[in-house]
């Protein structure tokens, strides 16, 4: 079983073979990874899976199903408009001799999700449960919208109990989501596990029904607003990404795109872009989630132009943009902020710590930002903070007082986007907390978590 991760999603995908044939599961857009492995292994890619219409990314499977001639498994109830093997819960596809893939449906991430099953000899030995049982977790039930997640939910615990109770606990675990992705209920560490390590430590498989239903939608925060043009997208048969050299821009080039409203995003971190940088770019720094949050907070369809220190960076920036659909920046341009402007005069950002916070209050009024999610802010936070989430921002910039703006999230990476966002929206005098916000206690600032009005240790 070989797992290609897509960290900066928090997603996986998946090649088993059996030293000649391989079958690949939910593979990400950019199927070139998936080829290039198959060739390292020497094996012949001859079917393709998907466990369910994907809500976090794109997906490659149709694309790697015709770049390879595999027969292309999807849900017979799923209303795609590409030709698809259709299968359904209990069918068997033979792979190799020894080798099939059994189907099980197992519904609550949305209503057609499947999961399926290795066998080896008739045996069980593995199961690719997708945005099922997750973990630690299972998949969120609530992207389908707010009209189905009671439902959903409820599937989503007999889902789980379902291959608990069917697969022996030797069965080793597969998920594609619960890495990091807004795909999962909740987060884990874990990186491998078995239906029965699952059977010993994950909530839905140790809470009563009612109990974990609470729970899990207590804890349910937002999700990326692009994941609704991912459904979409996957249901129509996305073809292979074009990763060509975007148009190169030059500085007149790069002013007129900021002055027709365009996005021009620095790829750079948050410490060179606070060092000087083009006025009216946007800091997503590559080092971060990068995709996520460009594909969150750009209004959809907006040209976008890159702007890095080298090509490769921007390459990476494509790559890890047409896995949500974002398919050709308009330009891109790379080198030195010093060329990208011109004649023009560099911005610069002020960088602090919660220390820097601590002392500043003492001598003039200023305003704090927390641009956590709401969830985040639950768990702790600075008292008279103003809270608004980064993915709110560009819709409550005029909500922000005036003032000095003090911004932080909980490491500096947030910070950083909400700073250029405020700057670009005509704000001046703001300054990044580049400081894990776990050391703001410390500092003597008054942080109110759950555990009283104010506490010396915060969460995350």
């Amino acid at each position: 079983m070989l797992p290609i991760d897509t960290p900066t999603l928090g997603d996986r995908s998946y090649l088993a073979h059996d030293g000649r044939y391989a079958f690949v599961v939910d593979p990400q857009r950019d199927i070139d990874r998936v080829l290039d492995l198959a060739a390292a292994e020497n094996v012949t890619i001859t079917h393709v899976f998907e466990t369910h219409i994907h809500n976090d990314y794109v997906t490659g499977g149709y694309a790697l199903a015709r770049a390879t001639g595999s027969a292309y498994h999807v849900n017979a109830d799923d209303p795609v408009s590409f030709d698809r093997v259709p299968v359904g819960d209990g069918d068997v596809i033979p792979v190799a001799d020894a080798m099939q893939v059994r189907a099980i449906a197992t519904p609550g991430h949305t209503f057609t999700h499947l999961s399926y099953v290795l066998e080896v000899e008739d045996a069980p030995v593995a199961v690719f449960s997708g945005g099922s049982l997750l973990y630690g977790s299972v998949g969120r039930p609530d992207l389908l919208g707010p009209a189905h997640t009671d439902d959903l939910v409820h599937r989503q615990y007999h889902s789980a109990h379902r291959l608990a109770g069917r697969l022996p606990d030797s069965v080793e675990l597969y998920p594609t989501h619960g890495f990091g992705s807004f795909c999962s209920a909740t987060q884990s560490e874990a990186t491998a596990a078995t239906i029965g390590s699952e059977k010993r430590a994950n909530p839905v498989l140790t809470r009563a029904e009612q109990q974990f239903v609470t729970e899990l939608l207590a804890g349910l925060d937002a999700w990326p607003a692009y994941y609704a043009h991912m459904a979409p997208a996957n249901s129509a048969g996305p073809e292979s990404p074009d990763l060509s050299e975007p148009e190169r821009a030059d500085a007149g080039q790069l002013r007129k795109r900021l002055a027709d409203g365009e996005w021009v995003v620095d790829l750079r971190n948050r410490v060179a872009f606070a060092a000087g940088h083009v006025a009216g770019t946007l800091n997503f720094g590559l080092d971060g989630s990068f995709a996520t949050y460009l594909g969150w907070l750009i209004p959809w369809g907006t040209p976008l132009t890159l702007l890095a220190e080298t090509p490769e960076q921007v390459a990476q920036a494509q790559r890890e943009l047409v896995r949500i659909g974002i398919d050709r920046p308009a330009a891109n341009a790379t080198g030195d902020p010093v060329d990208w402007a011109g004649e023009g005069d560099l911005e610069t950002f002020p960088r602090a710590t919660f220390a820097d916070l601590a002392q500043v209050r003492h001598h003039r009024p200023v305003v704090v930002l927390d641009v956590r999610r709401d969830g985040e802010a639950a768990q702790a936070h600075l008292d008279e903070a103003v809270r608004i989430p980064l993915h709110d921002l560009l819709r409550r910039v005029d909500d922000v007082p005036d003032g000095e703006v003090w911004v932080h999230c909980a490491s500096g990476y947030r910070a950083s986007i909400a700073a250029s966002l405020l700057a670009a929206a005509g704000r001046r005098a703001v300054v990044v907390l580049d400081d894990d916000f776990t050391t703001a206690a410390s500092t003597g600032l008054p942080v109110r978590s759950p555990a009283g009005p104010e506490s010396t240790t915060t969460g995350t």
